[in-house]
């Protein structure tokens, strides 16, 4: 009898306990990370990745405590994170991060318009606010423009705002038209032509060939 009641006990006072048992959350782990974003305009995702990104990962490899290393090429955009060894200091990280993209600065395209920057990131933080622009009468680039020299610069004023990013739209493009008469009056070829873009664009897109039939 003595048992039977001791174990009842024992089942109520574990009913009673389980509902008090708090519930521990995940731990709030911040990994030191490092974003490196370099910019060159007009340039391919192919270009950016072999010019601006190859010769960054070069020397961001010889930095002490890298546990992870990741980059993005898009049109004339590159990013490269770079995750440390949760022991290792996150501000002694960024100077090492600095000092590597001094060293590499030699490797880049001289034509680069600014030094690639580098902000320290948390990867566990997702965008809170997403805005979606259109407009009946503005065109797409003049929107896209307004959302970047406007919207954003306002954005990133605001206090407690980190980044601001925009998305979507393509820069203006210069296209060249050829007349084949007139071409051929002054004895110029096609490939004469491609040569010349060609020479000129070494670290930009090439542009493409079409015709009254192409989709």
């Amino acid at each position: 009898m003595a048992t039977a009641l001791l174990t009842l006990a024992l089942a109520l006072a574990g009913s009673i306990a389980y509902g008090l048992l708090p519930v521990s959350p995940l731990p709030q782990v911040e990994f030191p990370t490092i974003s490196v974003n370099a910019s060159l305009p007009g340039a391919s995702p192919e270009t950016m990745a072999s010019a601006v990104a190859t010769p960054l990962e070069r020397q961001f490899g010889r930095i002490a405590g890298v546990t992870e290393m990741t980059s993005t090429s898009n049109l004339g955009a590159t990013s490269v994170v770079l995750q440390f060894d949760l022991s290792r200091d996150i501000d002694a990280a960024a100077r090492d991060v600095q000092a590597a993209i001094n060293a590499a600065r030699g490797q880049l395209p001289a034509n680069l318009p600014s030094n690639p920057s580098y902000r320290k990131v948390n990867p566990a933080d997702a965008p809170i606010l997403i805005l979606a622009l259109t407009s009946d009468t503005m065109e797409i680039p003049r929107l896209y423009d307004a959302a970047s020299s406007i919207l954003q610069q306002k954005l990133s004023q605001s206090p407690g705002v980190g980044q601001v990013t925009v998305g979507g739209s393509s820069l203006p493009a210069v296209r060249v038209n050829l007349n084949p008469t007139v071409m051929n009056k002054y004895g110029i070829g096609l490939e004469q032509v491609r040569t010349i873009l060609n020479s000129a664009n070494a670290n930009r897109p090439k542009g493409e060939f079409s015709n009254a039939d192409a989709t």
